[in-house]
């Protein structure tokens, strides 16, 4: 595993980058300035750069939403999100759903012949996050998907991250609702990283881009490591992880990572990335 303060010694094993969107490249509110520019300089160079985001929300609205945070659409060829691929287990689910989420990933169903119904009524249940974005919690919605599981109903789960930072905050996301479900015996469907349907489409998108490519020619970059590093050395790919992302209260102290725990925290989860530093730079 390498420890890296800048990409470029590594960069030129690579042709193309499979790069997280929140935590790396923004965290809600602030963008962070030099993942930008270091994906537009690949881009320069002939690399081709995919965002791979576990967002629910189809890729229009992302890319949207990355436009009025003004990041630069130069800094990537194409944008697949979970979003995109959920709706392939939309699809192949009973249609009358149970939505849990906020009114903004509504988008999420535009154009599928589901039919949005209350809990007592429905077939399947698809999740894309909490009803409110702050001051919930996942046992708050515990007795409800009691009687979802009771019911034997699929839970299909449109974000796959169990947090994310907001600024300074952290926020649930709909993979905690999953993973409660679950543990509760329920059936849950997730396209969205770590698992395979997303990293599928990604490569399907990246062989249109730039025709045939090997795995070991593409790097994965994330800063979740159940889903980012998980995900990737699943499919088959390099992963530079980063350290400064959602899990760096896991291993730092006032700032700076503890060796030590670094250890710790990759042994306990059992992926080892093939390099890591604290930003993308």
């Amino acid at each position: 595993m390498k420890e890296l303060t800048h990409i470029d010694p590594i960069i030129t094993h690579y042709d193309a980058v499979f790069c997280d969107v929140w935590g790396v490249l923004h965290d809600g509110v602030r963008v962070f300035d030099s993942a930008v520019k270091v994906l537009q300089k690949m881009r320069k160079v002939g690399k081709s750069v995919i965002l791979l985001t576990n967002s629910p929300r189809p890729r229009e609205d992302v890319i949207a939403q990355l436009q009025r945070m003004k990041i630069a659409s130069d800094c990537y060829d194409a944008v697949i999100t979970s979003g995109d691929v959920t709706r392939d287990l939309i699809l192949s689910a009973p249609q009358k759903i149970f939505f849990i989420g906020p009114q903004r990933d509504l988008a999420l169903f535009k154009g599928l012949a589901c039919e949005l119904v209350e809990e007592e009524k429905a077939c399947a249940v698809v999740c894309s996050g909490f009803f409110e974005d702050f001051g919930e919690t996942p046992q708050a919605y515990e007795n409800m998907l009691r009687r979802l599981q009771a019911r034997d109903l699929p839970f299909i789960c449109a974000n796959p991250d169990i947090t994310v930072h907001y600024g300074d905050q952290t926020l649930w996301c709909a993979g905690a609702l999953a993973q409660l479900y679950q543990h509760l015996g329920g059936e849950v469907r997730i396209a969205g990283k770590p698992h395979a349907p997303i990293y599928e489409c990604a490569f399907e998108k990246l062989k249109n881009i730039r025709g045939t490519i090997e795995k070991s020619r593409i790097l994965a970059i994330g800063d979740g490591i159940l889903t980012d590093v998980k995900g990737a050395i699943d499919f088959g790919i390099d992963v530079l992880y980063i350290l400064g992302g959602i899990h760096c209260h896991d291993y730092t102290h006032n700032g700076v990572v503890n060796e030590e725990a670094l250890r710790s925290f990759l042994d306990h989860y059992g992926y080892q990335p093939q390099a890591i530093m604290w930003a993308l730079q």
